[in-house]
């Protein structure tokens, strides 16, 4: 499975020869989306290889929340990822975006925008539709400020493994961990400490 991350798929492709793998000898791949606060958005933080959604939310935790703070995560098959043309320097990726009018029973996206290159994708919002595409002409017409936008994901609430009031816990005991950061340690204000006291003595 490629990757949706532009800054993956820009890599220059290598070529190799063609060959038919064997079923099951590779893990599927989902997308990680990380809230690093109450309150702030969810962001696309990578990719996990797993065999099934379950242990791909398990590996997704393990390797995106044990170092930084968070307060939820959710993973989606790349395969339930609806994916807009990448567009280059002022062109908004909603623009090439057809209006597309659908019937039949509607549900929840949830919409991601690539607001600067180089960054990851940034939960905008959520719209209720029949079909992926059209799930597209909902977020244009909500979410289309005019300032550009250079991808546009959509994934369907019922394809993603959300993580439950529950398992939210799991966090509780993950407070800011300020070891990790170096301004933490004040060195400057420990180094003068140690001359003043070199000089007093």
């Amino acid at each position: 499975m490629n990757s949706l991350d532009p800054r993956v798929s820009r890599l220059p492709q290598i070529q190799e020869p063609v060959s038919l793998k064997a079923p099951l000898d590779q893990f599927g791949t989902f997308e990680v989306f990380v809230q690093p606060k109450e309150g702030k958005p969810f962001q696309h933080e990578g990719i996990v290889h797993a065999p099934d959604i379950e242990l791909a939310w398990v590996l997704a935790k393990e390797t995106f929340t044990r170092r930084f703070t968070c307060t939820s995560l959710y993973v989606a098959d790349t395969r339930d990822v609806y994916v807009s043309p990448l567009t280059e320097g002022e062109s908004n990726a909603y623009d090439p975006i057809p209006e597309t009018r659908e019937s039949g029973i509607k549900k929840t996206y949830e919409i991601y925008h690539l607001a600067k290159r180089g960054r990851q994708h940034v939960h905008a919002g959520t719209v209720q539709a029949a079909t992926p595409q059209h799930a597209m002409t909902e977020a244009k017409l909500q979410f289309n400020t005019g300032k550009t936008v250079y991808n546009v994901w959509a994934i369907a609430n019922d394809a993603i493994r959300f993580t439950t009031p529950e398992e939210k816990e799991l966090w509780l005991t993950l407070s800011e961990k300020k070891f990790r950061d170096a301004s933490d340690y004040k060195g400057g204000d420990k180094l003068k400490e140690f001359l003043e006291r070199k000089l007093i003595s």
